[in-house]
């Protein structure tokens, strides 16, 4: 686990200022006890130059203690994302959660917990390139499906740099991993025709959205009559004025 000096110290500032304020939780082990929750205020503490910390002591088992100790570590401010993926391994691969299990109980999307786990598996280059940057997890996920090394770390290098955007290096990954693949179009300046059947669809949904929304308006007790006329009139001639471009646009 990674524990971050600066947030340390403050933490340590605030215990020599107002105490330690939540007691941390332990268990009996050997001669001495075992930290469950609370190791950060502990290494606070002991930055603040106390001797002791209040404490909880608790008769827990090995996969109870564990488990409080890594929740304890996801709610902490500083976690990184790999931090996180490290944790959500151990508890699908010691605790036996499913991802479904543990998506629903952190209160997470399944999608996100899965891509987490994925990032706990990723190559150790991947791994230190989010190490170095988070805002490259996405650049992760992409530089996982090649498995050519040099090839990869070529590709994380650049990343690092800041020369590849996700779109490019999705599109050096697509290359890499299909080579035969022909590159995609560039698109002529202007907004590409639309068909008939996405100007009706689109048209459909703008109308129903107006029309609820119409009627929402108008079983608000708080809107007075007059506006309530004067929005009906609105949303009337906009719906009519988006037929009439409908029309024009499929007889251009």
């Amino acid at each position: 686990m990674t524990w971050h000096q600066e947030t340390l110290k403050e933490l340590a500032a605030s215990i020599t200022e107002h105490g330690v304020l939540q007691p941390i939780l332990v268990r009996p082990s050997g001669e001495g006890y075992e930290i469950i929750a609370g190791e950060r205020r502990w290494r606070a503490s002991k930055l603040a130059g106390r001797e002791t910390v209040p404490a909880i002591v608790e008769r827990f088992d090995d996969a109870t203690a564990l488990e409080i100790a890594l929740i304890e570590n996801l709610q902490r401010e500083d976690l990184s994302p790999l931090d996180e993926a490290f944790i959500y391994h151990k508890m699908t691969n010691e605790l036996g959660y499913s991802i479904r299990g543990l998506a629903g109980k952190l209160g997470k999307d399944k999608g996100y917990v899965e891509n987490r786990l994925r990032l706990a598996n990723a190559p150790d280059d991947v791994r230190e390139m989010v190490a170095q940057r988070y805002d490259t997890i996405t650049h992760a996920y992409e530089l996982m499906k090649i498995e050519d090394k040099k090839r990869r770390r070529a590709l994380v290098k650049r990343v690092l740099g800041g020369e590849l955007t996700l779109l490019k290096l999705h599109e050096r990954v697509q290359k890499i991993l299909d080579p035969t693949a022909q590159p995609p179009r560039e698109e002529k300046e202007g907004p590409p025709p639309l068909r008939d059947d996405a100007l009706i669809l689109g048209t459909r949904k703008l109308n129903e959205a107006l029309a609820e929304l119409a009627r929402a308006l108008e079983a608000s007790d708080g809107v007075p009559e007059g506006d309530r006329q004067n929005l009906a009139k609105f949303l009337t001639i906009s719906r009519a004025r988006m037929d009439n471009l409908v029309a024009r646009l499929r007889h251009a």
